[in-house]
C-alpha cells in the first residue's frame, strides 16, 4: 500500500477540521440566539435561528462527504484514521446541538401567548449560556489539541446537570401553584432537558478530543442527580 503524502493529508485534514470550527461557531450562535428570543420573547429572532438550521445541516453534509473522500483518496494511517473519524463524530454532535437549538426557538411562538413565568427565561438563558461556554471551550480544545481544556469541560457537565434539576423543582412548584402555569411550564422543562442534553453532546465532543490525541477515552465522567430521581415539592 502507498502511504499517503503527509503534507497533502494534513493539509486536507486541516480543511476538514476549519470547516467543523466554522460549523461550531453556527451552533454557538444558535444557541445564544435562541435562548435570548426565549427570553425577550422575540419571534423573529427564533425564526432565524429556525431557518439557520439548515446552514448547520449543510455543513455537517460537506464534512461527512470530506471525511469520506479523506479516506477513500489518502489510506491514511491508524492514528490519522482516528483522527478523521472523530471528525465525522464530532460533526454529527454538532448537527445535534443545533437541533436542540432549534427546538428551543420553536417553542417561543406558543411560550409568547402563554402566562409568564417570573425568571423561567432569564434562568434557562443562564443554563445554554454555560452550555455555550462549553461549547466554546471544546472547540478551542479541539483547534489547539488541547486534552487539559477538553477534560475541563466534561467535568463541567455536572454543573449543567445540577442546574436542571434546580430548574425541573421550580417549574413543579410553579405548576403545583396554579394550574394556569401547567402549559408553560411544561415547555420550559422541555427545553431545560434538551439544554441538558446539549451538555451531554459537547461532552462527548469533548471526549472525541481527547481520543484524538491520547488514543484513549476519556475516564467515566460524574454525573449530576437525575431528573428522574426528582421529587415533587412538599406542599
Amino acid at each position: 500500500m502507498k502511504p499517503h503524502t503527509l503534507s497533502s493529508f494534513d493539509r486536507d485534514l486541516e480543511a476538514i477540521r476549519m470547516n467543523v470550527l466554522a460549523m461550531g461557531g453556527h451552533v454557538e450562535t444558535a444557541i445564544v440566539n435562541a435562548a435570548n428570543a426565549l427570553e425577550t420573547r422575540d419571534e423573529d429572532l427564533a425564526a432565524q435561528v429556525v431557518q439557520g438550521d439548515k446552514v448547520i445541516d449543510g455543513l455537517e453534509q460537506d464534512i461527512n462527504q470530506q471525511v469520506v473522500r479523506l479516506l477513500a483518496l489518502r489510506q491514511p494511517q491508524a492514528d490519522d484514521l482516528r483522527s478523521a473519524v472523530a471528525i465525522m463524530k464530532m460533526a454529527g454532535e454538532l448537527e445535534r446541538l443545533g437541533d436542540y437549538a432549534k427546538n428551543m426557538a420553536k417553542r417561543v411562538p406558543v411560550l409568547i401567548t402563554a402566562p409568564v413565568i417570573d425568571g423561567a427565561a432569564g434562568a434557562l438563558r443562564r443554563q445554554a449560556r454555560l452550555v455555550g461556554q462549553m461549547l466554546k471551550d471544546m472547540l478551542d480544545a479541539f483547534a489547539r489539541m488541547d486534552a487539559d481544556l477538553a477534560r475541563d469541560v466534561i467535568t463541567r457537565d455536572i454543573e449543567v446537570d445540577d442546574m436542571t434539576n434546580a430548574l425541573f423543582r421550580e417549574f413543579i412548584t410553579h405548576m403545583m401553584e396554579d394550574p394556569r402555569n401547567i402549559t408553560p411550564c411544561l415547555h420550559y422543562v422541555f427545553i431545560a432537558k434538551n439544554i441538558e442534553r446539549m451538555g451531554d453532546l459537547v461532552t462527548h465532543g469533548a471526549e472525541h478530543v481527547i481520543f484524538v490525541i491520547d488514543g484513549r477515552h476519556a475516564e467515566d465522567r460524574e454525573k449530576g442527580h437525575s431528573t428522574a430521581t426528582i421529587a415533587a415539592p412538599n406542599e
